[in-house]
């Protein structure tokens, strides 16, 4: 597979012809698309990347990467991200073999951000910042749509997603600083809305329960979003910003079969845990939702409301759902995956899926890209509602406060000679 336009050839010149005037002169060929399909530019006289891919060509089998070297992973290849200038793939030249490479290992490294609270002004989220912990997520999701992300590192989205992880240990002293500053107008942060802050790595760094400790200082509201268990270590800090109203913690449960969540969320917490965390999360007094996210078509939206049932059974009173989305590298990486894991199901799911973004693989319009249009996604909207509606969630919604905040006094600031 091509991944950029420096390792692609320019088509060849059409060769000289002894036609008639009256012949009509021939097309000329289509160049490859490079970059995986994201080229950015619009030659003339060549079209654009079309919206959906060809489901006749499924899977890419000359870039996946062995099963052995990538056990445990979700992503089966790790392409060059977008922007490189150049596409390298493993092939064997007769001096090494293939099974001599190593297995991909998680690697951290420490990012030395000079800023940690990100901005945002979407119409269609319900905040305007957030803060990142980590770039990158062990737990592999294969749908995970943070994954482009990687390739502004100059990274695969990929297996380097996965494996190529970056800490940012200075993140609490940063939040503090930024909170501290004269002008600030507390509202809430949001946590683990691009990649999951209780991932494998937080065990080791524990950068996500030092950010806790700030906020619960500052008395600054701050929502969670994870599918991790690891959530409960944190218990006695989020009990006690519950008794001030200042968190909100959503859990992403995907599916309730353990062998789909083996293969699709190979490192996050097993369904039955990810309950569980929520059911101590209830009894300890803090605001818990449940997450069906992302819904796939002919995958997991049979599953809406066993989830919202057993959700309910342990005692939580909100729930959410957003549909599969597939941007830039995503879409033929869970193509890739959709083809080694269920080749049955491929054109199937791809098919409804197109059906809830108006026949592409994916629309970023505001407002349809997390729930999408047309009567599948319709269904699936209806669906979750009526489940809602049944087992009583949402009849109130927690909206963390800002009353409490309370920065720090500042003190004299005068300059001095010495």
């Amino acid at each position: 597979m091509a991944r950029s336009s420096a390792a692609v050839k320019s088509p060849p010149a059409p060769e000289a012809s002894s036609r008639k005037p009256s012949q009509p002169k021939p097309a000329a060929p289509k160049p490859i698309a490079p970059a995986g399909d994201f080229d950015r530019r619009k030659p003339r006289g060549v079209e654009r990347r079309p919206a959906a891919a060809d489901l006749a060509a499924p899977a890419d089998a000359d870039v996946a990467v062995e099963a052995e070297r990538r056990r445990g992973r979700g992503a089966q290849s790790n392409a060059s991200g977008r922007y490189e200038p150049v596409a390298r793939v493993a092939f064997d030249d007769g001096w090494q073999s293939f099974e001599e490479l190593p297995p991909f290992k998680t690697t951290v490294t420490l990012d030395s951000t000079r800023k940690i609270i990100t901005r945002n002004d979407s119409p269609d989220i319900s905040f305007d910042r957030s803060i990142n912990p980590y770039r990158g997520c062990e737990h592999g999701c294969i749908y995970c749509f943070a994954r482009p992300t990687h390739a502004y590192l100059g990274l695969s989205p990929g297996l380097d997603f996965e494996t190529k992880l970056f800490a940012k240990p200075d993140a609490p002293k940063l939040l503090e600083r930024e909170l501290s500053a004269a002008g600030y107008v507390p509202r809430t942060i949001a946590i683990g809305t691009n990649t999951d802050p209780y991932q494998p790595i937080e065990r080791e760094h524990q950068i996500m329960r030092r950010i806790l400790e700030v906020l619960d200082r500052f008395g600054h509201p701050v929502g969670i979003v994870t599918k991790s268990a690891l959530v409960v270590r944190d218990i006695d800090i989020l009990a006690r910003m519950a008794k001030r109203n200042l968190v909100k913690v959503a859990l992403s449960v995907t599916t309730l079969d353990p062998k789909l969540a083996r293969v699709m969320e190979p490192r996050a917490a097993t369904p039955p845990r990810r309950l569980e965390a929520l059911a101590k999360l209830v009894a300890a007094g803090v605001p818990a939702s449940v997450m069906v996210a992302p819904v796939i078509p002919a995958l997991n939206d049979s599953e809406i409301e066993r989830i919202l049932d057993a959700a309910n059974a342990i005692g939580v009173k909100e729930a959410g759902y957003v549909l599969l989305r597939l941007p830039l590298e995503v879409r033929d990486l869970f193509r890739e995956w959709l083809m080694a894991n269920f080749p049955d199901r491929y054109r199937h799911v791809f098919k409804l899926i197109r059906d809830t973004r108006g026949g592409r693989d994916y629309d970023s319009t505001w407002g349809k890209r997390m729930t999408g249009g047309g009567p599948v996604a319709w269904m699936i909207g209806r669906r979750f509602e009526l489940a809602c509606e049944k087992l009583g969630f949402n009849k109130l919604r927690t909206r963390p406060s800002t009353e409490h905040f309370n920065p720090p006094q500042r003190g004299s600031e005068q300059l001095t000679l010495f």
